[in-house]
């Protein structure tokens, strides 16, 4: 065999082994001699690269392949348009007559009797209470006999006069005399109005045992039964009477609330007197008469930074009583050009308001908006939206900032359901028809 001629670094190579077959690291590279029974186990550099490349191929194939990506999600959305939206505002409030008249005995005395029926209407001048009048008859005929008799001393003192006054001129008498006869005069005429008046207070008395209304109007409890003492120390508190028609409605509206009701009327060429004002009753009726205000207070209340108003409704059935709790629908007028979006469609974050902007790619976009009034269930969004944009009602959150998305609207996403309720309603009766195996 001839020998290998080749350079060293192209010649096949194998491991010296070392002591008892083992390769030490010491071992070193030796040319391979050329011997034919060593040629299995050579191994020429393109053989080794070969041999790598396909380890790597092998190991390239043994990993797992990446899972296919997920679909963008599907979301509702509602396409923004621009409407005319009629304004209002609500107010919380007590309603309460223009009227509350306390009908109180006057006098100290026995209630002798009642003349009324609790909680009806009542006229001007109707009888409601009697009370003992033989006291007060007493005193009258007592005053009347004390007048009398200052009546009588009158008639004496000026008898005395008239004969005393031709003696004084004919100097029979001393001048004396007849001035004190005079001066008797002025005094008797003196007790006699003194009589008079006592008469007149006792008069006076006596009357105030008859209680009559005072006013037409609607008359509540009793406070007081036949038999009871009242008037003793202070006037007793017998009914009470209120004027239901027309009733009044009171509310302390706050400074920043007047000033928006107040820009509102301005922009439609109104005053907040002419406002249109419906009434909402505790049961969430509306009562059927429109009211107006009637009164704003002049200042601002320090300590609660409110303004006291007062609106006047009609009430001829007189179901409205003071008292009740109610509302007011201030009619503010029609704002042009507004945009209003479901309440679910903004989310708050951190003191602020954002809704979900679909573009035309159907990438979300999130966008502070600016809220506004509450009408219905939808929200006055003033700034932040356009007419014509699109934004996510359903499906919040699966929406992320620059992700795409399958917008649909709430028609099409009925449809959806619709044709799914079909196809399972297909499959049902094909799953009932299907029968088990039997067991041998």
């Amino acid at each position: 065999m001839k020998p290998d001629t080749r350079p060293a670094e192209s010649r096949p190579f194998y491991l010296s082994p070392g002591p008892k077959g083992m390769v030490t690291e010491n071992a070193k590279k030796q040319p391979l001699p050329p011997d034919p029974l060593r040629c299995r186990f050579c191994m020429t550099p393109t053989l080794l690269a070969l041999l790598a490349a396909s380890t790597m191929i092998l190991t390239t194939s043994c990993k797992k392949a990446a899972p296919a990506a997920l679909p963008p999600p599907i979301v509702q959305v509602l396409e923004v348009t621009a409407t005319n939206v009629p304004m209002s505002t609500e107010f919380i409030g007590q309603l309460d007559s223009p009227q509350n008249v306390e009908v109180r005995a006057r006098v100290e005395a026995f209630v002798s009797e009642f003349l009324f029926i609790e909680g009806t209407n009542v006229v001007k001048g109707a009888p409601l209470f009697r009370l003992d009048k033989q006291p007060f008859e007493q005193r009258l005929a007592a005053a009347n006999g004390m007048l009398a008799e200052a009546e009588a001393a009158l008639n004496k003192y000026r008898a005395d006069t008239n004969r005393l006054t031709p003696l004084a001129e004919k100097r029979a008498i001393p001048l004396q005399d007849l001035d004190n006869a005079v001066a008797s005069v002025a005094v008797g005429e003196a007790n006699v109005l003194s009589a008079k008046a006592r008469v007149l207070s006792a008069k006076i008395d006596l009357g105030y045992c008859d209680v009559d209304a005072p006013l037409d109007g609607m008359i509540g409890a009793k406070q007081v039964s036949v038999g009871s003492l009242v008037g003793k120390g202070e006037p007793t508190l017998l009914a009470t009477i209120s004027q239901l028609d027309p009733i009044w409605f009171y509310c302390n509206i706050g400074e920043a609330q007047y000033l928006k009701a107040e820009a509102e009327a301005r922009r439609s060429g109104r005053k907040v007197a002419d406002l249109g004002i419906a009434l909402i009753l505790a049961d969430g009726s509306v009562h059927p008469a429109r009211g107006k205000f009637v009164f704003i207070d002049r200042a601002v209340d320090t300590k609660t930074g409110t303004l006291r108003v007062r609106a006047e409704f009609p009430n001829p059935d007189k179901n409205l009583r003071p008292g009740m709790f109610a509302r007011i629908k201030v009619d503010t007028g029609t704002r042009p050009d507004s945009i209003l979006v479901p309440e679910r469609a903004v989310a708050e974050l951190q003191g602020k308001n954002f809704a979900w902007v679909i573009g035309a790619d159907n990438k979300a976009t999130q966008r502070a908006v600016k809220v506004g009034e509450t009408i219905g269930e939808n929200l006055l969004i003033p700034e932040g939206l356009k007419a014509g944009e699109r934004i996510v009602t359903e499906g919040l959150q699966k929406v992320r900032e620059g992700a795409p998305v399958q917008p649909k609207t709430a028609a099409q996403m009925a449809e959806a359901a619709a044709a799914e309720a079909a196809r399972q309603a297909e499959a049902q009766p094909a799953k009932e028809g299907e029968t088990k195996p039997v067991k041998e």
